[in-house]
């Protein structure tokens, strides 16, 4: 009797891994202004940003709304739920039409246990995230509305991050750029009008950011 040959198992590629649909993984196509979770809900899943943006926001008791990050292709979110998070603490809604694939808590534990490549790939992540919270918080005490928003413009656009930058970026509200820095709309459409005066952005239903918008960061 002919012995079958074992089968060859397919070797693990973290892009298919986060890319395509499988055990514990699920792939959606999903319009602007969909909501992913809302705050408060069951933290059981890790999410991971094919092509995109995404918001997420906090709400306080009194009802104040605030934008804590904004992030697009590449990223994660949702990753609280490894940290013994029970809830959301924040409200992740589709800046724009997004593929978006989401993880299931045991299944990204066991793909973090049994391959070294996954694991590199979400501690770097979560590193740099670590550094670019560090950094918005500097951001936020030491630097001046107008500042806030060039950076928050440049990184919009993805300036500064490896590969060439996206500088026109998907439409998005004054409100939601003064909730991003803290400050009110007014002085929003104020700075915009600005910066639009200097040739640093064009926007006409979309925002298209040039590089020169970095001598606001840089200028002291």
């Amino acid at each position: 009797m002919k012995q079958e040959k074992p089968k060859k198992q397919t070797k693990f590629s973290v892009l298919r891994f986060l890319s395509e649909p499988g055990k514990g993984r699920k792939v959606d196509a999903l319009d602007i202004h969909t909501v992913l979770f809302a705050q408060g809900d069951p933290a059981s899943s890790l999410y991971y940003i094919q092509k995109g943006k995404v918001k997420l926001t906090v709400v306080s008791k009194s009802g104040k709304e605030a934008v804590i990050a904004v992030l697009g292709d590449g990223n994660f979110f949702g990753e609280g739920c490894l940290a013994a998070q029970k809830q959301r603490m924040s409200t992740a809604t589709c800046m724009a039409a997004s593929i978006i694939t989401r993880i299931d808590k045991a299944t990204v534990v066991e793909t973090l246990q049994a391959e070294a490549s996954f694991s590199e790939l979400l501690l770097s992540y979560m590193l740099t995230r670590t550094m670019r919270i560090e950094e918005d918080l500097v951001d936020q005490l030491f630097n001046s509305s107008e500042k806030r928003l060039a950076r928050a413009l440049l990184l919009l656009a993805n300036f500064g991050k490896e590969g060439k930058p996206e500088t026109v970026i998907p439409k998005i509200s004054q409100e939601t750029l003064a909730e991003m820095i803290g400050t009110t709309r007014s002085r929003v459409s104020f700075f915009m009008n600005k910066f639009r005066r200097l040739g640093f952005i064009e926007y006409n239903g979309t925002l298209q950011i040039h590089s020169s918008l970095l001598n606001v960061v840089l200028h002291d």
